[in-house]
C-alpha cells in the first residue's frame, strides 16, 4: 500500500474521531469557544511533534519565505474558519448529516485543483467526484 494512502486512510480515522468526539464535548459548550481550545491543544500538540522529530530550526526557513508563509496563513485561516463552520454545524445538527456535507470539500478541491493547478480529471474520476457529491447529499438527507 502507498504511503499516501495509509496517511490519507489514518486522516480519514483521525477526521471520523473528531466528528464523534466534539459532538461529545460541544454538548453544553460554546462552538466557538471549543473550536478555539482545540486550536491551542492542536497547535501545542504540532509543536511538541516538530520538536520531537528534531526540526524546529526549519521554522526560521518557511517564516523567511514570504510567498510560502502567506499562504501558509491563508491556509491556517481558512482551516480555521472550516473548523468554526462544522463546530457549529455539529453543535446543533446530526454528525451523521454534517459530516457528508463537509466531504463535499472532496468535490470542491478537485474543481479549484484543476482550474488553478491544470490538474486533470478523468472520465471516471470525474464520475467518482460526481458520485461523492450525489452520495454526500443523499446522506445528509436521510
Amino acid at each position: 500500500m502507498s504511503p499516501w494512502l495509509i496517511y490519507a486512510l489514518l486522516s480519514a480515522i483521525a477526521a471520523a474521531a473528531v466528528a464523534i468526539f466534539g459532538k461529545i464535548g460541544l454538548q453544553q459548550l460554546d462552538a466557538n469557544t471549543a473550536t478555539a481550545i482545540r486550536a491551542v491543544i492542536m497547535a501545542l500538540f504540532l509543536v511538541a511533534v516538530v520538536v520531537v522529530q528534531g526540526k524546529l530550526q526549519l521554522v526560521q526557513a518557511i517564516i523567511q519565505d514570504k510567498k510560502a508563509i502567506l499562504m501558509i496563513a491563508l491556509s491556517g485561516i481558512a482551516g480555521a474558519l472550516s473548523w468554526l463552520f462544522y463546530f457549529m454545524a455539529i453543535k446543533v445538527g446530526k454528525v451523521s448529516q454534517v459530516a457528508p456535507i463537509d466531504k463535499l470539500s472532496v468535490v470542491f478541491t478537485v474543481v479549484l485543483a484543476a482550474i488553478l493547478f491544470g490538474e486533470k480529471v478523468s472520465l471516471w474520476g470525474g464520475v467518482g467526484v460526481a458520485l461523492i457529491a450525489a452520495g454526500a447529499i443523499l446522506v445528509a438527507l436521510n
